[in-house]
This record gives C-alpha cells, sequence and structure tokens, in this order.
C-alpha cells in the first residue's frame, strides 16, 4: 500500500481563517508532482495556490470547488509512488491517442457524407459562392440542398434566431469571496466618506516627446519599457508632499498624517481589481518604479498577490485610459482620503496664446475625502500634477 499524504489548506493571512475552493487544477487519479499547483483557494483579500506535498497521483479530493474551509483542513489526499505516476501518465497518453483517433475519424466521415449529400451542380455554385453547405436550410430528398435553397440563402443569408428559452435569458453565478470583498469597501468607503471629485486636464504634449526620445534607450538600459505611469506616481508624490492631507487617513477623532509615500495602483485581474502598492516609492527612480509596478501587474494577472503587497497604500492612482475611459470619478480605497483617475489621452482643440491647435489631452480627476480635505487642497493639488506633467523636467529636478 503506498504512502499518502495529506493535502491541507495553509494559513491564509493575518485575521482570516476561512476561505473558499475556487478552483482545482487537478482531477482525481492524475498524477501530480512535488510542488504542483493542484487547488487554488480564494479568500475576501488574495487568491492562493496550494501545491503538492508530494509526487503521485491526487486520489481523493474531500472538498470540491465552492466549498467552504478553514485553515488546517485536509483538502485531499495525494498517493506517493513512482510506479503511480507512471501508470497514471500512459493512461492520459492512450485517452489522448483515443481522442484524438476519434476526432479525426469523425472529420473524415463529415467530409465524405458532405460530399455525398449534394449534387455536383450544388457543389459547384457553393464553392464559387464560398458558402458552407451545411448552413444552407435542404428542402430536397432525404435532406439534400437545392440550387434553390443556396440561392434563397444567398439572398437572405442571415437565418432567423431561435427562440431563447427561459434558461437562456438569465444565468446565476455565485459571487466571489474576493467581488464581495470588493463590493463591501466600495459601498463602506461611500458610507463612511464624504466623496468629491474634482477635475482637470492635462496637455501631453511634452511628456509624449520626452518618452519618445528616450523610450529605447531607457528600456536597452533599464530592461523595462518607459510608461506614463512613473510620471504620474512621481507627480502625486510631488503634490502629495504640498498637501499632506490628500496622504494622511482619520482614525476616530485623530488625523494621521502619513511622512512615507506607499503608493496603490489599480490593477485590474482575473478575479477583479486589486490594488498592489509600491512601497516608498519617492526614494525611486523612474526605471525602479514602472519595474515595481510591471512585477506587480504580472503578479495580478497571475493571482499571485500576497495579502503584505495590497495593504497599507497610502495613496492610489488608477489609470481608467486602458480600457478607453475619458472621464471617471474613481471611488476612494479606504481608509485613504484621496485617489488620482488617469484616463484616456485623445486629440482635442486647446486655445493656446490666441490660436487654436489640436493638443493630445487627458482628463485627470482627484476624488478626495472632504471631512479632511477642503476644495482649495484638492484643487491645488490638481493643479500641480498638471504642473509636473506637463512640464515633467520638474519631476526630474524635483522642482
Amino acid at each position: 500500500m503506498s504512502e499518502q499524504k495529506e493535502i491541507k489548506v495553509p494559513p491564509l493571512g493575518e485575521s482570516v481563517s476561512e476561505g473558499t475552493v475556487a478552483r482545482w487544477v487537478k482531477k482525481e487519479g492524475q498524477a501530480v508532482i512535488a510542488d504542483e499547483i493542484l487547488v487554488e483557494l480564494e479568500t475576501d483579500k488574495v487568491t492562493l495556490e496550494v501545491t503538492s506535498p508530494a509526487s503521485g497521483v491526487l486520489s481523493k479530493i474531500h472538498h470540491p470547488e465552492g466549498t467552504n474551509v478553514e485553515v488546517g483542513q485536509i483538502l485531499g489526499l495525494v498517493d506517493v509512488g513512482a510506479e503511480a505516476i507512471a501508470e497514471e501518465i500512459k493512461q492520459e497518453i492512450r485517452e489522448e491517442v483515443k481522442t484524438i483517433e476519434a476526432k479525426v475519424e469523425s472529420v473524415a466521415e463529415k467530409r465524405v457524407d458532405v460530399a455525398a449529400q449534394h449534387g455536383p451542380a450544388v457543389r459547384k455554385m457553393a464553392e464559387e459562392n464560398k458558402i458552407n453547405l451545411s448552413a444552407v436550410s435542404a428542402s430536397g430528398k432525404d435532406g439534400r440542398v437545392t440550387k434553390g435553397d443556396v440561392l434563397d440563402f444567398m439572398e437572405n443569408p442571415v437565418a432567423a434566431a431561435p427562440a431563447r428559452t427561459v434558461e437562456a435569458r438569465e444565468e446565476r453565478v455565485k459571487m466571489t469571496r474576493l467581488r464581495q470583498r470588493i463590493a463591501e469597501r466600495l459601498k463602506g468607503a461611500q458610507n463612511t466618506a464624504a466623496i468629491l471629485t474634482t477635475f482637470n486636464e492635462v496637455d501631453m504634449t511634452n511628456i509624449i516627446e520626452m518618452r519618445n526620445r528616450y523610450k529605447e534607450s531607457f528600456e536597452k538600459k533599464h530592461g523595462v519599457k518607459l510608461g506614463f505611469m512613473s510620471f504620474f506616481v512621481k507627480a502625486a508624490i510631488q503634490a502629495l508632499k504640498e498637501i499632506p492631507e490628500v496622504n494622511a487617513e482619520i482614525n476616530g477623532d485623530e488625523i494621521i498624517y502619513k511622512n512615507y509615500y506607499d503608493i496603490g495602483v489599480a490593477v485590474s485581474a482575473p478575479q477583479g481589481l486589486v490594488v498592489p502598492v509600491v512601497r516608498d516609492a519617492d526614494a525611486m527612480t523612474f526605471a525602479d518604479v514602472e519595474k515595481e509596478i510591471a512585477r506587480l501587474g504580472g503578479r495580478a494577472r497571475d493571482g499571485k498577490l500576497g495579502i503584505d503587497e495590497m495593504t497599507g497604500g497610502t495613496f492610489t492612482v488608477s489609470n481608467g485610459g486602458i480600457f478607453g475611459s475619458l472621464m471617471s470619478t474613481p471611488i476612494l480605497n479606504s481608509p485613504q482620503t484621496g485617489i488620482l483617475g488617469m484616463h484616456k489621452t485623445q486629440d482635442r482643440p486647446v486655445a493656446i496664446n490666441g490660436q487654436v491647435v489640436i493638443r493630445p489631452m487627458m482628463y485627470i480627476a482627484l476624488s478626495y475625502d472632504h471631512r479632511l480635505i477642503d476644495g482649495k487642497e484638492a484643487v491645488t493639488f490638481l493643479v500641480r500634477i498638471k504642473e509636473n506633467i506637463e512640464n515633467p523636467e520638474r519631476l526630474l529636478l524635483d522642482m
């Protein structure tokens, strides 16, 4: 009898004791390798990957997808042994070969059937007009397509859509833990903070020219692309230093002013919106910021962000422009008191020195907690962002 190893729910993070089985990567009976990902667990903060404790075969799954589990619970069992692995791999290969052979045989039969079913004249007409005969309604004997059927199809190629059943009109899917948590946090921010949004627009001409001038040499030297996000992060930090209320938080009857700058960067991941944090961004170079954003973005898309990478931010930057958003009002990432929204850069006519010219313009937005930040400070903050982006040399010279 082979040895069995237990697959247990690992620690899920501070103050988190329960998670949900989101997806089993492996099925019962499949071969597994030590440290190979077996199952994904989802908490209200992150998605965690649980790996195999040994090489062998996943012999038992105790908790299927959608089940709530607690730290320390046994998720399943792995039968340890090289022989089991070899036999399982052989079986998988045999099944794959059978599947491929069946598909090849099915395709061959269909080709013969289609060729034999319709007359030469019909096939010739279909080939000349690039028509798939399987899409044509047949009215001939034994289900054959006639010339008239092909002509009718050419006149009205779009068939009437079948009536939708009640079941097809709706689909109910349980919210993931992360989506529930996102909903709670966003609604909580609206219920707690007095959120207002102020807008401005930025002429992106100079920063685009600078980026185009240095992007190749920058990437060659630092191994990362020069994007706009590092400029906005640096511009935000300078503005935060001038308006410290935007880098603060309210805790009871106290205001906590942060003398450090951990900037959250909103990222759209498969499991929902997440905000990984660039720590001590004020001490980073542009290249360091770009590298860290790229690293965190990749981990977010792979669902591998840790709790420590998503907590403790002092201010957030969100770029809806990558999805085409022209203007929006971002929601605060509580307990932060400010969030900067970037948007799509679009050519627009603007008046400069009495002349109407076309310039690449971006609307920017600052949502802020009016309990702590007054309109004057909010507007000043956004003006500083505008000045720094329109004159990027200010950022380079720290002015």
